[in-house]
């Protein structure tokens, strides 16, 4: 007994020592897995994240690309526009707190989001709510910048629906892209099927990819 308490005294600060270093370790992975720009998941950890919403309820995948974006670029500089990734990203991120959500940066100045949700007329609600937040004009300097946002949104019921978190995404690619070029707020997917083939993981016809097939 004489010699145990030693050695566990011995052994209370490298158990410590150890678990400071599991908490920095947490920390770290837990940095690299938020965008350093907005805070919001990166894409990888909102595929995690998405994927099991996606097997445990009613849900609807909203895919988001900001309007307006590369003027603002290229009128006031990076700045100006890392203001605006700032400002989308922090309504975003309010938009889907209080709605259960769960958002995130793809890159560029495209978002993505997935919350629950139990209507049509509630995917209309959530969709309002959206665009009215992120054509809020943001300050910058003594500048006002407007940019607004698509949306293309496909509301995806596991009881019911075949399809897994690409193909979602993909659908609600191409009713954001369909938003787009018809300058409206958002358009809500009716299928969760594909419409179009991809290129290089990158829908046909969208920016990015290799050929234009719309």
């Amino acid at each position: 007994m004489s010699a145990l308490l030693p050695a566990i005294a011995a052994a209370g600060p490298l158990a410590a020592g150890w678990s400071l270093h599991v908490l920095r370790l947490r920390s770290r992975i837990e940095v690299a897995r938020r965008d350093p720009l907005t805070g919001l998941p990166t894409r990888a950890a909102f595929m995690e994240q998405a994927a099991k919403a996606l097997d445990a309820a009613p849900c609807a995948v909203y895919l988001i690309d900001l309007d307006r974006f590369k003027q603002v670029n290229d009128t006031y500089g990076h700045a100006a526009g890392d203001a605006v990734l700032r400002a989308a990203g922090e309504r975003l991120a309010r938009w889907a707190e209080v709605n259960e959500g769960t958002p995130a940066r793809l890159g560029g100045d495209e978002f993505a989001a997935i919350t629950p949700v139990r209507s049509r007329q509630e995917h209309t609600w959530l969709l309002e709510d959206l665009a009215r937040a992120l054509k809020l004009p943001v300050q910058f300097e003594e500048h006002s910048l407007t940019v607004g946002a698509s949306i293309g949104l496909v509301a995806f019921d596991p009881r019911t629906d075949e399809g897994d978190l690409p193909t979602l995404l993909r659908v609600a690619d191409e009713h954001m892209y369909a938003a787009k070029r018809a300058g409206a707020p958002w358009l809500n997917a009716l299928s969760t099927k594909a419409a179009c083939a991809t290129v290089n993981g990158r829908r046909a016809g969208r920016r990015g990819a290799a050929e234009e097939t719309l």
